[in-house]
């Protein structure tokens, strides 16, 4: 299902757009908002990014990614921001992002408005957060003054300083969507800075390219070609763990011989009866542990915290314990466990070991548990015979529908 979208049309967007970009551009910095042959460009440098391009017919799209705000990306039941989009959109960038949860909105304009997928209520897609700047006119007009106080390291001391750079801001916006920017517009606005400076040529070059001189029109792209099939999301990521979680806690353990003694085991043991909470050996220790994550929860009788030490003191010297104990107990043959649970007391130690399922002593909140590249990488140590059943759903296609 479809819904509208309020957005400035198409062309005002590129004018605004191409205006910051020239004026970026005329200062050394030309790309963060810049033009090219696919369209006009925002890369924030930190993960946030977007592109308008511009068809033929008044048709536009617009797409993008907010680091942040994109919600989107990783909702829970997946989202598809693509159903129902036509078929002139360019899909190959489109289909590209989606499949690897880097597309965070997709707008597009024909007839007269614009549309977009329509989401669950309480979804943030990060558009506004990403090209706000772009969807007012005073929006835009507060960017060209940022351009000379802050990316120009320009102070603006006095009022009559901020209101000149308005008023050569909006001189220059307003050239722009005339599709008559001249140099001496640039000068007005960007004239005044020291460091850097303006190099004219280089604004001019982009105006030129985003066609907001004479004689220059914006770069249209060709239409897309919808593919004929399209590989979609049917698990979130938090329904692909949850289902591994699941099946994790339903599986059994495979048998396997009992690890030879170690002096490890002994170390971990002594360790633990040392930091007794009661001061009479008994200790508990929960684990999960892989080759580059470690866990630990509290058990009936957890380490002790010593008052004054350093914080996390406890867990650094008990992960510390536990992966010499892992790598002593490896095999190269059914790899290694996964979950461990040690209890001592004064003159015993029982150890339970779990390679092949989530125990009902470790808690689940829903939320967090084994990273899925972990356990795969996990899975793959160990001969085929001794992976459990749940290993095949470690394979990211078990998240997309069938082709």
């Amino acid at each position: 299902m479809l819904t509208d979208v309020d957005l400035p049309a198409p062309g005002l967007l590129w004018t605004r757009w191409a205006t910051l970009a020239a004026g970026l551009t005329g200062i050394g910095y030309d790309d963060v908002w810049f033009v090219d042959d696919r369209g006009a460009h925002h890369d924030d440098h930190g993960g946030s990014w977007a592109r308008l391009a511009l068809l033929d017919g008044a048709r536009a799209v617009l797409f993008g990614y907010d680091r942040d705000h994109s919600g989107t990306a990783d909702a829970d039941p997946p989202i598809d921001l693509l159903t129902g989009a036509p078929d002139w959109l360019p899909w190959d960038d489109l289909t590209a992002l989606a499949e690897t949860d880097a597309l965070g909105f997709v707008v597009w304009h024909a007839e007269g408005r614009w549309s977009r997928t329509r989401y669950r209520d309480g979804v943030s897609d990060g558009l506004v957060q990403t090209v706000g700047a772009v969807l007012s006119n005073e929006n835009t007009l507060t960017e060209l003054a940022e351009i000379v106080a802050e990316w120009g390291r320009h102070e603006l001391r006095t009022p009559a300083e901020r209101d000149d750079v308005r008023a050569a801001g909006e001189d220059l916006l307003s050239a722009a969507v005339r599709g008559q920017v001249t140099g001496p517009a640039f000068e007005r606005l960007l004239g005044r800075l020291t460091e850097p400076t303006l190099d004219l040529a280089a604004a001019l070059a982009c105006a030129d390219r985003g066609g907001i001189t004479a004689g220059h029109r914006p770069p249209r792209v060709e239409p897309g070609v919808r593919p004929p099939m399209r590989r979609v999301r049917k698990l979130s990521q938090g329904e692909h763990d949850r289902l591994v979680w699941s099946a994790m806690q339903d599986a059994a353990e495979l048998t396997r011989p009992e690890p030879p003694a170690t002096d490890e085991l002994e170390a971990l043991a002594a360790w633990m009866r040392d930091r007794s909470p009661h001061g009479d050996g008994r200790c508990t220790a929960l684990v999960y542990a892989d080759a580059t994550s470690l866990s630990a929860q509290p058990g009936k009788h957890p380490p002790l915290e010593r008052p004054g030490e350093a914080r996390f003191a406890s867990f650094q010297e008990l992960g510390d314990l536990v992966r010499r104990l892992r790598r002593a107990e490896a095999d190269p043959r059914y790899g290694r466990w996964l979950f461990l649970r040690v209890q001592t007391t004064a003159a015993d130690v029982l150890v339970e070991r779990r390679y092949d399922s989530w125990p009902q002593w470790w808690a689940d909140d829903g939320v967090s548990g084994p990273w899925r590249t972990n356990l795969q990488e996990e899975m793959a140590t160990r001969g085929p015979a001794w992976r459990p059943g749940w290993a095949r759903l470690l394979d990211p296609e078990v998240a997309y529908r069938p082709r």
